[in-house]
């Protein structure tokens, strides 16, 4: 019944990629290993099944780390999720199912509930399981949040895990973040943090050594490794910042496909897949100018399907996919972008928004949509263009398809306009390929001819960063770690100078 945590000095620091490294690493010993992570807040999802046999949503990242340990992902490793519908207000999934919402305020002192499934959880799974790498939220230094975590020290103290904190070296200040989120924890929390790791360094790491020395001097504490930068580090991305496309090496030659980037996008992760594929070219858009070049349009999932149609209007975006469209070019929806596509949207009981909105989508396809309170989270299977295809289901909007639109697993299609609402769709190779040729067809180029084997790519991607962590961390001492805990006598680093000093 051992564990680690894997803190961050800020979100996007590299926790995901660390905690997903070590939990290869420790399966590759022979280890049964479970990552967890006690809140996610994302709107990328993907489903498993729960003790019951219902599908369950979790975090995404955590759906990885679950095959990098080699293990069954299931809603005990993300107990609670938040899905942001808002600025200041999030849908609840607590242990795989919808437990209501969360705004902004509740979280000073209105997630006592959320904590106690958290720790029940991690109580649980911890001991079925050889060893637990705990992914953090954030940073553990967000002091204002400290009173009521249970996903950063508040985790770590209720399971007594050693912590290790990882740096961006990208951003700058990496060093001073290091001793600053030591700093401003308290001694009980501080004696639990039992060292660092950096992430994306880039060139000669012996230049590092003096700030090593000095941090590891000022704080008593470890580095545990430099994690170098590698381009091919990509996984399945869950974080928003993130969303930067992925390119062809040959974009003139490329079929080009623009994702419009909805504010409230979800499991826009659907597009990796075609960013594997060497001829195909993936942007995402958030202006008519940025879809004119397009060969293929894709309208992703997304969070509020309502309010993010209403901001394609805004922007003129629906105008331009109208004219993508007219000029003979192909359109994929998946799951709320299927929905826009449709001729109307109703949401009568308020699940996105004020009750009684009924609006009309692009008119596409000939496909209704009515929003219900009871979420279909499902992992369906089907056939198309007469291949396989399987996916996931994660909504509230139950679509309706017209008698004048042709069968499309999961939605309806006409013949340039592609309407599903399962997600990771594009992930079944043959499906992929065969909707990659129909829209090069329908654009004058040649068909792409590709291997690419979506499953067989994620699993070298995991494996490639299993090897760096086995070459640039210090994996026997993590798992010493994990195993033995902190160790004692670890030194208190003050944030300011102690009253006799003043």
């Amino acid at each position: 019944m051992s564990g680690l945590l894997v803190a961050g000095t800020t979100s996007d620091a590299g926790k995901s990629i660390v905690t997903t490294a070590i939990c290869r690493a420790f399966a590759r010993r022979g280890l049964k290993v479970a990552p967890f992570k006690a809140q996610n807040m994302s709107n990328n999802s993907m489903v498993c099944v729960d003790a019951e046999g219902r599908g369950a949503e979790i975090g995404r990242a955590q759906w990885v780390q679950a095959r990098a340990a080699r293990i069954t992902p299931e809603p005990a490793m993300n107990p609670v999720l938040l899905k942001p519908g808002s600025d200041h207000r999030s849908h609840v999934v607590v242990m795989g199912q919808p437990g209501g919402t969360l705004d902004s305020g509740d979280f000073l002192g209105g997630r006592t509930h959320l904590a106690e499934a958290a720790f029940a959880a991690f109580d649980e799974l911890r001991s079925r399981v050889d060893v637990v790498v705990a992914e953090g939220a954030g940073s553990p230094a967000e002091v204002n949040l400290r009173a009521h975590d249970y996903v950063n020290m508040g985790l770590a103290r209720h399971g007594s895990l050693p912590t290790v904190v990882v740096g961006d070296i990208d951003r700058g200040g990496v060093f001073a973040a290091l001793y600053g989120t030591l700093a401003l924890l308290d001694a009980d929390d501080q004696a639990l943090l039992a060292g660092f790791v950096l992430n994306k360094f880039r060139g000669d790491v012996t230049l590092l050594d003096p700030a090593l020395q000095r941090i590891t001097a000022l704080t008593g504490r470890p580095f545990h490794g430099v994690l170098p930068w590698d381009p091919n580090l990509w996984l399945d991305s869950e974080d928003a910042l993130d969303l930067e496309g992925r390119r062809a090496t040959d974009p003139a030659d490329a079929l080009r496909v623009a994702v419009v980037r909805f504010p409230r996008i979800s499991n826009f992760t659907d597009v990796d897949a075609l960013g594997l594929e060497p001829g195909v070219d993936v942007v995402f858009a958030s202006r008519p100018s940025e879809l004119a070049g397009a060969d293929l349009v894709v309208l992703p999932g997304t969070r509020t399907t309502i309010a993010d149609l209403a901001w394609m209007r805004e922007r003129g975006l629906d105008e331009a996919v109208l004219r993508h469209h007219a000029a003979g070019r192909p359109v994929l929806g998946v799951c709320g972008g299927c929905q826009v596509l449709g001729r109307t949207i109703t949401d009568v009981d308020g699940v996105e928004g004020p009750g009684g909105a009924v609006v009309e989508g692009l008119g596409l396809l000939d496909l209704t949509t009515e929003f219900g309170a009871a979420k279909v989270l499902r992992l369906p299977e089907g056939e198309a263009w007469g291949v396989p295809v399987t996916g996931y289901e994660i909504h509230h909007g139950r679509i309706e398809v017209g008698a004048s639109a042709e069968p499309f697993p999961g939605g309806a299609a006409t013949d340039r306009v592609f309407g599903t609402m399962w997600h990771g769709s594009l992930e079944s190779d043959e499906f992929r390929r065969a909707l990659l040729s129909r829209a090069s067809a329908l654009v004058g180029r040649p068909a792409i001819e590709s291997d690419v084997s979506f499953e067989d790519a994620r699993e070298r991607r995991i494996d490639l960063l299993a090897d760096l962590a086995e070459e640039h961390l210090d994996v026997d001492a993590l798992l010493a770690l994990a195993q033995d805990g902190a160790p004692a006598g670890l030194p208190f680093v003050p944030a300011g100078p102690r009253p006799d000093e003043r």
